[in-house]
This record gives C-alpha cells, structure tokens and sequence, in this order.
C-alpha cells in the first residue's frame, strides 16, 4: 500500500522559508526502472487543489506552476522515498494545506494534466502553511 506523509509546514512572515517533506512508502509503479510522477499541491480555504510543483521520480524533470517559478524548488532526496518543496520569499497568497500526490504514470508531469489532481490516487495528509504579512 502506498502511503505519504508530509511534515514542515508552520507560519512564518511574508518573506520567509520554509521546507516541506513528503516521505513515500513506496513507489506506484513498484519498479527501480520506472519513474512516477510526483506533485506538490495546494489548497486554500474553499477552493480546490491546485498544482505547485511536479517532478518525475527518478529523472529530475521539473515543472512549476507560474505562482511557484523561482521561489519554490522541488527535489527528491538522492534515489529515495523522501520528496522536498522548498520554497522561499513566501507571500500571503501561498497560504494553505499542502499536499504531496503520486502516481506511477510519469506521463502527467511531462503534460498538464498534474496541475488539478483530478488524476492522483495516492495523497498525504497535508501540512499547513500560514504567511503572515
């Protein structure tokens, strides 16, 4: 069984950091050779999950959402289960639960389609994040 866990998450002040962790217990794809796509989402009081940051397990491919595009980098701990978002000059509006997803078809992070979570079976708990201003 796939499970996530994230941790890191706590307030900090506009133009603070922070680093989020997301440990995986195992991969979907359950092969060394195959690569899983792994995204960071967000969710803000009353709204639905939006895509931060996706990368493909075991590759490196990277892609952000524009909010995300040179504050926050996403990273997996050298060939382990253990994910990072890290994310710096924080404002306000990136507020919310974050929520580390994973899924064995690497084909959603090389496309669009990681950006709603509408295709994701496996997700964490989440961790909040409070930017105070």
């Amino acid at each position: 069984q796939v499970h996530l866990v994230e941790s890191g998450g706590g307030s900090v002040q506009t133009g603070g950091s922070l680093r989020l962790s997301c440990v995986v217990s195992q991969f979907p794809s359950q092969s060394p050779t195959n690569a899983d796509c792994m995204v960071w989402f967000r969710q803000a009081p009353g709204k639905g999950h939006e895509g931060v940051a996706a990368l493909v397990t075991g590759v490196g491919y990277t892609q952000y959402n524009d909010g995300a595009k040179g504050r926050f980098t996403i990273s997996q701990e050298n060939g382990k289960n253990t994910f990072y978002l890290q994310m710096n000059s924080l404002k306000p509006e990136d507020s919310g639960m974050y929520y580390c997803a994973i899924d064995a078809r690497a084909s959603l992070c090389y496309s669009d389609s990681w950006r709603t979570g509408r295709e994701f079976t496996y997700w964490g708990q989440g961790t909040q994040v409070t930017v105070s201003s």
